[in-house]
């Protein structure tokens, strides 16, 4: 059985929406947006860096898959994050989508995400990773399909926005499994559900 990790960038008070740039997500009125590049350092960019090695396919909702292919689908700029997202398999999770030509090495997984989501990990093949796609883990989270969490928690609340965890799931425990502080005050915390 494939695991599933979702890493996450997050305020303190759980905001997850519009991480980094003005325009990325007003939905809601959220007037936030950009809140997350002022934190990110050399000790964020190794740590994110150590996750990325790993070998993995990915995991996207449609929004952040269509957005993730105007950062990275078209760069060939030789950053390992780069090659590491066009390399890998990236599995979105789409009821509107007609394709997922877009960006090489995609699959389309029609229907339900849940049970989309749950069918692809019962498969044999590379463990999966989320980033971003706040929609698509609350959904898995509240059918228990995401195995570990990495948070990178920033040290500022924004009192308005989409949270990570709202709304309807099971109540779960989490055993942490390592941190690191940056310079600049983030805590990247690993989870495990119990």
């Amino acid at each position: 059985m494939r695991a599933i990790t979702t890493r996450m960038f997050v305020t303190l008070d759980g905001v997850v929406q519009g991480l980094g740039r003005p325009d990325e997500d007003t939905s809601g009125g959220f007037i936030h947006g950009g809140w997350g590049p002022q934190y990110n350092d050399e000790v964020m960019g190794r740590e994110l860096a150590k996750e990325m090695a790993k070998p993995g396919d990915m995991l996207f909702g449609r929004r952040t898959w269509e957005d993730f292919i105007t950062d990275w689908g078209r760069e060939t700029d030789g950053n390992p994050f780069t090659t590491h997202m066009n390399a890998a398999t990236k599995y979105v999770v789409s009821r509107t989508l007609e394709n997922a030509d877009a960006w090489q090495n995609s699959i389309l997984l029609r229907g339900d995400a849940a049970e989309e989501v749950a069918k692809l990990q019962a498969q044999p093949g590379n463990d999966l990773s989320i980033n971003g796609s706040a929609s698509l883990v609350r959904s898995l989270h509240a059918v228990g399909l995401i195995d570990h969490y990495t948070l990178l928690i920033h040290p500022l609340a924004l009192g308005s926005g989409k949270r990570l965890l709202d709304g309807p799931a099971p109540l779960t425990e989490f055993e942490l499994t390592g941190s690191v502080a940056t310079p600049k005050g983030v805590i990247i915390a690993h989870y495990t559900r119990r």
